[in-house]
């Protein structure tokens, strides 16, 4: 496991510093340590009214990034120097967007606006405007899960980028490789990974990527169906026998085929459901929004 400069001892002693300080309940604090790992620092202040954030120096836009995810109302506790001694101070993050984290240490950032109670399948109109045609959150919602994410999780999502979003959300321990290959819808990925401060999120053009490589090998996939299904399903097992899949598709002929593809790949399908969404709109008409298949299944070492 990789090792944090900031052991039990050392958390210990900033809580007490915090403690002393200020007249907070410290069990309502989130602790998050961003050092020399890919934590996700901003959507765990728009989920949390108290985040003890530990990091190390090399941060110059720290601030800078969480005033553009719109965070500029937060409070922001902290003291000058690595070590918890001295005098506390106090700032809106919206006066601390041009400094940076030059030190290894703590700071206390409070949140009255935080979302606490975040559910699956986010509003649309929060993602990056772009190539990209979202799907509706209440689609997005069943989505999710169905993919039962779990912390820690190493997901593979392909062409599906505000799956990948909440995705990275919901594993905050783990990693999410979005696969996008259109260029312009891998700039749109890449401007959400860098909108919701997502540093667990890596983009490729590829599953044949050298980037993946370096990465662990996905628990689970999900994949927008393409004529490449077969050819992805075959690249996604081989890095993971035991690979989990939800497959979406619109297209009644890829649909007719998935008996053929998870045969060929001993994969068990395990569910087949049917989703079918509507709105009244302004003119109190009946608006339906697509209507997907979502097909789940998993490799034969699952079993």
């Amino acid at each position: 496991m990789e090792q944090s400069i900031f052991t039990n001892e050392v958390i210990l002693s900033w809580l007490q510093y915090f403690s002393k300080n200020l007249d907070i309940q410290l069990s309502k604090i989130k602790l998050l340590d961003i050092t020399g790992e890919n934590k996700n620092l901003i959507p765990a202040v728009m989920s949390s009214r108290a985040v003890l954030v530990f990091t190390d120096a090399g941060h110059p836009d720290i601030f800078y990034d969480m005033w553009n995810a719109e965070l500029g109302d937060c409070d922001i506790w902290y003291n000058e120097g690595s070590s918890p001694t001295g005098e506390i101070k106090h700032n809106k993050l919206s006066y601390m967007i041009n400094r940076g984290i030059n030190a290894s240490a703590a700071m206390l950032i409070l949140n009255p606006n935080a979302a606490a109670n975040y559910q699956i399948g986010m509003e649309n109109s929060r993602f990056s405007c772009g190539s990209v045609h979202y799907v509706c959150r209440e689609v997005r919602a069943v989505i999710m899960s169905k993919l039962n994410l779990g912390d820690r999780d190493n997901i593979c999502v392909i062409s599906g980028e505000s799956i990948a979003v909440e995705a990275a959300m919901i594993a905050s321990g783990g990693s999410v490789v979005a696969v996008e290959y259109d260029s312009r819808d891998y700039s749109t990925m890449k401007a959400n990974a860098e909108k919701f401060g997502l540093n667990n999120v890596s983009v490729v053009q590829s599953l044949e990527d050298d980037a993946l490589k370096s990465l662990p090998a996905p628990d689970i996939a999900f994949i927008v169906a393409s004529p490449r299904l077969g050819w992805e399903i075959k690249r996604l097992l081989a890095m993971n026998p035991s690979m989990r899949f939800v497959i979406y598709t619109l297209d009644f002929e890829i649909l007719s085929s998935l008996s053929a593809f998870f045969l060929e790949n001993g994969l068990e399908r395990t569910e087949t459901i049917h989703i079918a969404v509507s709105r009244v709109n302004s003119k109190n008409m009946l608006e339906p929004f697509p209507a997907p298949w979502l097909i789940s299944g998993r490799g034969a070492a699952a079993k």
